[in-house]
Parts: structure tokens; sequence; C-alpha cells
């Protein structure tokens, strides 16, 4: 039975929407970092055949797209909607790629919260009676990022230790009524959160207490503690962002434990990989999700996560302008249903 209950301030309890399938497709240096083997595809470069890296990153959602439908022994004609995003303009990629699905289309916009908000979204409208089947995704592309977001890469510029990585990356999957691997338990739609921080090099601390707020807000809307998960995945915060997190959290009397990671901190080898804070990108969290962490909820590893993806929502006008980085974070609880393998 589908249904949606709100709970508290900023929950939705969501009952019989489930993941039959995911796909996950990422670029070189993605499949060359420690979850490379778990990813659907990995290119060989970072255009694959394409003539712009624009172009590239549509075909990498694309693919992803392909991926997540085969597992769900889906057809296009079987989905209804397609929600999602990326990074750039007018989010470009996810609407020129609608022009090859012709499906119903939402594009959304939450920066590198993208993907949680289009699974939240994907899922309340399954559960409130809406649509059936619903294909939620985002992604994102290293050289088209950071030409849009902070200096062309031939430039060679030097990046900071707090830089973030933007990954060329893409997941999507298929949300339905039907019974899948997979269940969406609840979501908790976040608040924007500003502290003063303007340096985009900086992403992960200025996104910190953007995470704490959503996660503390699902916690006391659900009544659990952080132990009740197996784990709780951030999107982006990166090595340095995390940190900050866990001392943030102490601080208002939140103690995390072995359950907290971060998918864009998880992405890379930072020894070897020179990525200095990790992965960031719409497609970091979205890769991650439908790769590594499905699969182990999937094979029995995890029964039940949080993805809290984090997202700092400025643009390059507003970043000369001066202003602030104000920054969100939306979070899906995720359970593995058992006898209904992927």
């Amino acid at each position: 039975m589908m249904a949606v209950d709100k709970i508290g301030q900023a929950t939705y309890a969501v009952q019989g929407v489930y993941i039959q399938g995911t796909g996950s497709v990422v670029g070189p240096k993605e499949g060359q970092g420690p979850l490379g083997q778990q990813f659907d595809r990995v290119w060989k470069d970072e255009r694959a055949g394409q003539a712009t890296f624009e172009k590239a990153e549509q075909a990498l959602l694309i693919e992803s797209y392909d991926e997540a439908l085969k597992k769900a022994q889906k057809r296009w004609e079987d989905i209804e909607l397609v929600v999602g995003g990326d990074l750039l303009d007018q989010i470009i990629t996810t609407n020129f790629s609608a022009r090859q699905h012709g499906r119903p289309t939402l594009g959304l916009f939450s920066a590198c919260a993208t993907f949680t908000e289009a699974l939240a979204v994907g899922a309340l409208l399954i559960g409130g009676n809406g649509p059936k089947t619903v294909l939620a995704s985002a992604a994102s592309h290293h050289q088209t990022a950071e030409r849009q977001f902070r200096f062309p890469v031939e430039l060679g510029y030097q990046r900071t230790p707090t830089t973030a990585w933007t990954a060329t990356a893409a997941g999507a999957v298929v949300l339905s009524e039907d019974v899948g691997p997979l269940a969406i338990e609840a979501v908790t739609v976040g608040r924007v959160v500003d502290i003063g921080g303007k340096d985009p090099n900086d992403m992960g601390s200025a996104m910190a207490p953007a995470a704490f707020d959503t996660i503390s807000q699902h916690l006391q809307d659900t009544g659990q503690e952080p132990g009740d998960f197996d784990k709780i995945y951030t999107g982006d915060l990166g090595h340095f962002g995390i940190k900050m997190l866990i001392e943030y959290a102490a601080q208002k009397g939140l103690q995390f434990g072995d359950e907290l990671d971060d998918c864009g901190r998880s992405l890379y080898n930072q020894a070897t990989q020179d990525t200095h804070n990790g992965g960031s990108g719409p497609g970091c969290s979205a890769s991650v999700f439908a790769g590594p962490l499905a699969r182990r909820l999937v094979r029995g590893d995890w029964d039940r996560i949080l993805l809290v993806a984090t997202g700092a929502l400025f643009s390059p006008t507003t970043y000369q302008q001066g202003e602030t980085i104000p920054c969100v974070a939306h979070a899906v609880a995720i359970k593995a249903v058992r006898g209904a393998g992927q």
C-alpha cells in the first residue's frame, strides 16, 4: 500500500515506494579510485567520443538511464516521469538529454544535493498516488563544472587543499510502486543554511552546518539515533567538511560513530589521486549511491542507510558580487527488501 505521512517538521514517512534498478556511470579518474570496480560503467576518457564536454555529460547521464532501466526491466515507455538535475546553467544536461528520451520531465536544482532532491520528489509523487514509475537522476562532469564555476583547466591554476574535485559521474534509479530490492522509508526536506562562508574553494565547510541541520531534523522527526542506521552518507563534504560536521554536531550534543561517512571522501584515493578535499558534484552522491551503496544494501552488508546529499547554492555571479554561500541538504532513508534481488 502506498502512502505518505508527514511526521515532525520536515519529514515524510513513505510506504510502498521501491527502487527497482540503479545505474552508475563514471569517468576514468573515478574508475581508478577505491570504488572503481563497483560502478556499472567506467569511461576510458572524459569525452567518450563526444564533440564537447557538455555533450559528454549528457551521454554520461543517458548511459546511467540505460543501466537503471535494464536492471529494472523497464522500457522508456514505462517511465511516467523523469526528475533530476545537474550543475550547468539552465540544467542543460538534464533538459537536453530529455530531447532523446521524450518522457515528461521535471528539472531540479539543489546543486550537489540534487540527487536526494530527485529521490524525494519521485518518492513523494508515487506515494501520493501520482505517477507509478519515476526515473530519478543527477549528473556532473569535471571539465564542464570547472569551466563554469572556477577557471578553464587549461590555465593550470593551483588548487587549495580544501578544494573539491567535481566528479565526472552520473547516477539514476527507477522508483516504482512495484516491489524492488530497496525501499524508500522517509525523506527530510532541508532548509537553506548560510553561515557566511564566501570561498567557493571551501564548500565542505560551508555545507557542513546544512548537513547537520537536516540530519538532526530527520532524527528528531523520526525519533531515531545515528546508530539506528548502518551508514549515514553525506554527499560531498569531503575530508575537511566531514570533520567540521562531527565537531559542529558534538557542540550541539549529537555524537556520530562509525556509521558516518561521505560519498566525496570515499570516491577517490586522497594520497594518490590529487583530489584534495575529495569528490563533489551532483553526480558524486548519485553514482556512489547507484553503484557501491546500493550494491552493499542488496547483497546484505547493510539493512538501512541515510543518504544526505549536500549542495552549495551559489553561482559565479553571486560569488563575484561578494555574496555568501547558502547551502542545503536533503535526506532520504533507504532500506533493503530481502528476497527481491536487483
